[in-house]
């Protein structure tokens, strides 16, 4: 066997997540490298120098850095559960769901879990009203995903990178004040999320692992 692809992740990202969701299930074997935000490793930072998680370093020198290019790749190698072809929907649909969950749903998550790092844009708001404030648009969308797991996930009846690439940051909002989330009307996304996090995939990639540290060379 060659050599295996690396990982450079970080376990509570949702974007590295969301690779590690689609290397288990894909079943691909990899380095997993664990990295400390405040630390990162030198030989991470010469394959992305754009410093962010996750980061696949493939044997042959190719590098992902985007988390969906990560899914992909490894969904295009493997694909047991099907997860690129939704039941219920065409790929242009899938793919929309995506990007509106990493632009406004994203940012507006950002704004709400970590309002201190947008004193810029708060206008002199107090922090707490400013992050209510976002709080109150992403729940929007995330009434409008509610309403999609009619079928039981968010394309038809079964899971797809779209519920995939979706829970991490889901669940990242309902952490940020759980007794709030678990007040809002939206049965259907608290037990697509409750069940998500009751998996054993979720459960294998959720595994603490130690900081990796590159090898001292005498």
């Amino acid at each position: 066997m060659g050599a295996l692809p690396i990982l450079y992740s970080f376990r509570r990202c949702p974007y590295a997540m969301r690779a590690r969701l689609a290397l288990a299930v894909s079943a691909q074997p990899y380095e997993l490298r664990e990295v400390v935000l405040r630390n990162k490793p030198a030989d991470m930072l010469a394959a992305s120098p754009k410093g962010t998680v996750p980061v696949l370093l493939l044997a042959g020198g190719e590098v992902l850095d985007e988390s969906l290019d990560i899914m992909r790749w490894a969904l295009g190698r493997h694909d047991p559960a099907q997860w690129l072809a939704p039941p219920g929907a065409p790929p242009d649909e899938m793919a929309a769901l995506i990007a509106a969950n990493d632009g406004d749903f994203k940012r507006h998550l950002d704004r709400y879990k970590y309002p201190h790092r947008y004193a810029d844009e708060s206008a002199g708001a107090d922090t707490a009203g400013f992050a209510l404030a976002h709080r109150t648009q992403a729940a929007r969308w995330l009434a409008q995903l509610d309403a999609r797991l009619a079928g039981g996930w968010l394309l038809g009846s079964r899971a797809s990178l779209a519920d995939m690439a979706l829970l991490p940051f889901v669940r990242q909002f309902a952490h940020t004040d759980a007794d709030w989330f678990a007040t809002q009307p939206w049965p259907r996304l608290q037990g697509w999320l409750a069940a998500f996090e009751a998996s054993a995939l979720y459960a294998g990639v959720m595994q603490k692992q130690a900081p990796w540290q590159p090898a001292v060379v005498a």
